[in-house]
């Protein structure tokens, strides 16, 4: 049985996923997510995602970014043993995290098909959109887990390619919404 691939993070109500946490990217409205009144239960699906999760994939910008932190963070600890693989051909395995469990880079679509059909539990992507774009176009992202918040951005990086392309059928799994206006959107794609 094939490994499935989950998509998850925040997202505004107009597509936009970069900086939500600060301004790291270079967007004038980073740290987005700050900005919405904290509440437990609007970041549920973090904590139901760990129970799922076997492993971590990152594309290279995002394991430069979150490795250096999430590998030293208590916040992260649950993560600290898993398995971790970062999709790039640019990364040499001298650039990898210490001391944050086993790291594998994959250096095509092919090797993340393979890995997907290697077995075993789900595989989380955390950031990483220009990756999941490229893991879309190919077939290979089976789950989005949406925490979107009720903020427009305008333009700058999404998850959602803004081209003319043939329609991706979801199914929606779970949805929530919460005080603060943030809304909980689980979508398998329809294969």
């Amino acid at each position: 049985m094939s490994r499935e691939l989950v998509w998850t993070g925040f997202m505004t109500l107009d597509g936009v996923v970069d900086s939500p946490g600060d301004s790291s990217e270079g967007h004038r409205s980073g740290g987005w997510v700050l900005g919405t009144e904290f509440l437990p239960e609007a970041f549920a699906l973090k904590g139901e995602e760990l129970q799922e999760t076997t492993a971590l994939m990152f594309g290279r910008r995002s394991y430069e970014a979150f490795a250096p932190i999430w590998a030293e963070s208590e916040d992260h600890a649950a993560y600290r043993d898993l398995p971790k693989y970062v999709a790039s051909t640019s990364l040499s395995e001298d650039a990898l995290v210490e001391n944050w469990g086993p790291i594998t880079l994959l250096r095509s679509t092919k090797d993340i098909a393979a890995l997907k059909d290697d077995g075993g539990g789900a595989i989380f992507i955390h950031g990483s959109a220009e990756l999941a774009r490229n893991l879309m176009d190919a077939g290979l992202i089976d789950r989005f887990n949406l925490l979107i918040f009720p903020v427009l951005l305008g333009t700058r990086k999404r998850l959602f390619p803004m081209e003319d392309r043939d329609a991706t059928r979801l199914t929606l799994r779970e949805s929530a919404h919460y005080a603060n206006g943030v809304l909980k959107a689980v979508y398998d794609i329809q294969r």
